[in-house]
C-alpha cells in the first residue's frame, strides 16, 4: 500500500491543473475504434489525421463535451510493429467510474470477453485490464472530479460511465529528477511512496484541484531496459494549462530546470509545447483553449473528418488512403 504523505510548503508560481489528455498509438484503428466507443462507451469527439503525418487518423476519445481531463487520443499507423514497455514510458492509462459501478463493469468485461483482474488492496476497487494492444488500463471507483459530463451510450447508463481520467502510471530510470520536474516545474505534490518486490512507486496529485486527471503514479523497477514505442504504447501525457499565459509561464519554469522545450505549436483544439522529461517520457503543455468545438458543434463532434488547414487542398486523396472506421 502506497503511505500517505502530508501537503505542505508553498505553491509555486506557476503550476498545471492536472491532465489534460494523453495520446497512444494503435495498429488497427478500427478494432481500437470499437473498444473504447463501444465497451467502454466514451464518446468520439474528433476524427482527424496526425498532423505530421496525414497519412495516419488522429481519433480523440472522451466525455461528452470533450472537455480536458476526460481525453485519450490515438495516432494510428496499420503496419507498425508492437512496443516494447521499459523505462522512459508511460505504461498505465487510469478512467475514474463512479463509486459503486464496478460490479457492472466486471459483468460487462466478462459479456464482451475481455480479461481482467479486481483489485481491491487499495481500498478502492480497480479493474485491470488491457486494450486490444495491450495498453495497460485501470478503471478505478472515485468520485467524480470538477468538470465532465459522462457520455451516455446505448448499453451504458450516464451514472455508470466513465467520467474522465484518473491518472497514469509512468515507468522511470531516474524518480528523484522526474519528481523534480513533477514538483518544481508542474506545480504537483507527492502524496504517497511504496516499495514493493523489484519496484518503488511515487504518487502525486496535482494541488488544489478537483478537475479530472489529477492523480500521476512514478514507477522505478530494477535494471529495466528502455522501452520501444510501438502499437500499444503510450506517446505522450500532456498537462493542462488554462490559456497561453498560463502555458508561457509554465514553460518558463520548465526551461529554469533545464529542460529544452519545443516552440508554441497550434494543434487548432489547444497549442502544444512539448519536451522529455529526465527519464525520457514525452511531456506536453496543452491549453485548454479553444477546445473541440471551435470547428463542429458540440452535439455533432466527431462526426465528420476535420483536417488541418494545411491539408485542406488534399482532402480527397487523404480521406482516401485512411482505412474506414
Amino acid at each position: 500500500m502506497v503511505t500517505d504523505i502530508a501537503r505542505s510548503g508553498p505553491l509555486p508560481a506557476a503550476r498545471s491543473a492536472g491532465l489534460h489528455h494523453i495520446t497512444a498509438i494503435s495498429g488497427d484503428i478500427r478494432r481500437t475504434h470499437d473498444f473504447y466507443t463501444r465497451v467502454l462507451g466514451l464518446r468520439l469527439v474528433k476524427r482527424t489525421v496526425n498532423f505530421d503525418d496525414p497519412s495516419a487518423w488522429h481519433l480523440y476519445f472522451g466525455d461528452e463535451a470533450g472537455m480536458p481531463g476526460t481525453i485519450l487520443t490515438f495516432f494510428s499507423w496499420e503496419n507498425v510493429e508492437r512496443g516494447v514497455p521499459g523505462a522512459g514510458e508511460a505504461v498505465t492509462i487510469s478512467f475514474a467510474i463512479p463509486p459503486g459501478s464496478a460490479l457492472f463493469w466486471t459483468e460487462r468485461m466478462a459479456d464482451e470477453g475481455v480479461a481482467f483482474a479486481l483489485d481491491q488492496s487499495g481500498g478502492a476497487n480497480v479493474i485491470v485490464l488491457h486494450d486490444p494492444d495491450g495498453i495497460g488500463l485501470e478503471l478505478v471507483e472515485e468520485k467524480m472530479r470538477g468538470e465532465s459530463l459522462p457520455y451516455e451510450s446505448a448499453d451504458i447508463a450516464r451514472d455508470r460511465a466513465i467520467h474522465g481520467l484518473s491518472g497514469v502510471t509512468l515507468l522511470v530510470d531516474d524518480l528523484d529528477a522526474t519528481a523534480k520536474i513533477l514538483t518544481e516545474g508542474l506545480g504537483w505534490v507527492e502524496t504517497g511512496r511504496a516499495r514493493q518486490p523489484g519496484f518503488t512507486r511515487r504518487r502525486y496529485s496535482a494541488q488544489g484541484t478537483t478537475v479530472p486527471g489529477a492523480r500521476l503514479e512514478l514507477l522505478k523497477g530494477e535494471d529495466l531496459a528502455p522501452g520501444s514505442q510501438g502499437a500499444g504504447s503510450i506517446h505522450h501525457v500532456a498537462f493542462r494549462a488554462e490559456d497561453d499565459a498560463a502555458q508561457a509561464a509554465v514553460v518558463a519554469g520548465l526551461r529554469a530546470l533545464g529542460m529544452e522545450t519545443t516552440p508554441q505549436l497550434d494543434r487548432t483544439y489547444f497549442r502544444s509545447v512539448y519536451f522529455r522529461e529526465p527519464s525520457g517520457v514525452i511531456f506536453e503543455i496543452a491549453t485548454d483553449t479553444p477546445g473541440f468545438a471551435v470547428d463542429e458543434a458540440a452535439e455533432r463532434l466527431g462526426e465528420t473528418v476535420k483536417l488541418p488547414p494545411q491539408f485542406e487542398s488534399r482532402r480527397d486523396d487523404i480521406i482516401a488512403a485512411l482505412p474506414e472506421l
